[in-house]
This record gives structure tokens, sequence and C-alpha cells, in this order.
């Protein structure tokens, strides 16, 4: 917007769509994800710039994301000694810096600490932040180029982060090059766990089952022969008065 003043002031918002899964930075228009783990597909979202101006003009496009739920092996991490709480409120700026050394197309794709505690969220100064970077054809750049080029470049970037963090900064690449498990995952392993268990435990039951109604079976067959064994003798009685399979008394041959 050519535009001076309020009437050159250009916010930007989302109006229709999946807004808790995006969400925009209203000053610059770049749209970002919220939470779309587990999803994939193409989400169509209705963006709208408008003017700050006494008589407000506005203008609306559709912006169509689509989503791979593909894992990448070209995901780098970068350790950055700052609050995990710290460098969520300045990703943004972070994301910008890294773009403008290293020269790629750079997203946050996660962030992480290493303390599993609520509380570590304003405690532990170590932020283990997860990145990829697209070439100008849009193809991930290989995770071993983005390493060396941020050990390149790791002043010019540590130098940039100490204005956005105004604090001293440093930043590492770290070891690990996936991300860790979403907890959707970790709850879908954990369930597959319980469910093969509770299946063993199932078939263990049935198996045994099986095996007494065997061996009732068995006995009640034993008990059929003897029951008609008796009825052909039914002379025959054991020293109980019970019926029983037994030779003929001596008198009954005469």
């Amino acid at each position: 917007d050519p535009d001076s003043g309020d009437n050159g002031l250009v916010l930007y918002s989302l109006v229709r769509g999946q807004t808790n899964e995006f969400d925009i930075n209203e000053h610059t228009g770049q749209i970002f994800t919220v939470s779309v783990a587990g999803k994939a597909g193409t989400f169509n979202l209705e963006v709208q710039a408008a003017d700050q101006g006494t008589r407000r003009l506005t203008a609306q496009t559709t912006v169509s994301v689509t989503v791979d739920s593909s894992s990448s092996s070209n995901i780098v991490m970068l350790v950055i000694n700052q609050k995990i709480n710290v460098v969520e409120r300045n990703s943004a700026e972070v994301q910008r810096v890294l773009e403008d050394k290293l020269g790629w197309n750079v997203f946050v794709v996660n962030m992480d600490s290493k303390e599993v505690a609520r509380k570590a969220r304003s405690s532990t100064n170590e932020t283990q932040v997860y990145i990829i970077a697209f070439d100008e054809d849009n193809q991930e750049v290989p995770a071993e180029d983005v390493k060396r080029s941020l050990r390149e470049q790791r002043g010019a970037i540590e130098l940039e982060l100490q204005k956005v963090f105004a604090a001293p900064v440093s930043a590492a690449v770290g070891e690990a090059a996936a991300v860790p498990a979403p907890p959707e995952r970790v709850a879908a392993i954990v369930l597959g766990v319980l469910l093969a268990a509770a299946l063993g435990a199932l078939l263990a039951c049935v198996l045994l089952l099986l095996r007494r109604k065997r061996k009732h079976g068995k006995q009640d067959l034993v008990k059929k022969v003897e029951i008609m064994e008796c009825i052909d003798n039914p002379w025959a009685a054991d020293k109980n008065g019970s019926l029983k399979s037994l030779e003929k008394p001596e008198h009954m041959n005469n």
C-alpha cells in the first residue's frame, strides 16, 4: 500500500478457514502452523489485508496450504542458550535471522526443552530448535549442508540473535537430526503395546479355556464309557455299592 500514515499501515488476519490449525503475523502477513500434528492434506485459508485509515479499506484472497504427513531426514537441531518461552515469543525473528544468514527459506518445525516439567519453560536456559531449509526451487536442503552453513555462519548468527534477545547468545548445532515424537505418536505406541498385551492375555485365556474344555470332554467321555460298561454289567458293583465295570461274579458263571 503506497499510502502514508494510518492509510499505509496494513494489518493481516485470517477471516475464514482452519484458524485453530494456522495463525498469521498481523504485521508481515506470514502464515504459520499452530497445531497440525497427525493431519495431512490441503487447507484453504481466507486472508484479509486491511489498512488503518478512517475509511478502512480491505482486500481478501484465498491461500491453499498443503501439509505433508511424511517425515524428513533433513531436519536439523539448533541449540540456543535461551529459555524456551522466550525463544517461542521470538520465533519469527529467529527464523528471519537464520534465513538472512543461511540464504535459504527456513521453517521452524518444532521447539523443545530438555526438561519435561512445565516449570522448565521459564527455568531451563537451553532450547532445542528444529529447523528445515528449502532452496529457491522449493527443494529440501540436505541436513549436512544446513549443518555446515550453520557452523560457518555461527558467529554472525549469534551476533544477530543477541540483538533479538538483548542478551549474549550461544547457538550450536545439535547432534540429533530427528524431531522428537509428538505426544500423539507416543500415545499410539503406548496404546499399541497395551493392546498387544491385552490380546496376549485374551489368547492365553482362550487357550486355557479350550484346554479345560478338552480335559473335561475327555473326563465326560470316560464317564460315558464307564456308564455304558456298567449298563452292560448291571450286576457289577464296587465296595460302596456303585456300578462298576468288573467281571461277573463267579456264581453267575455257573
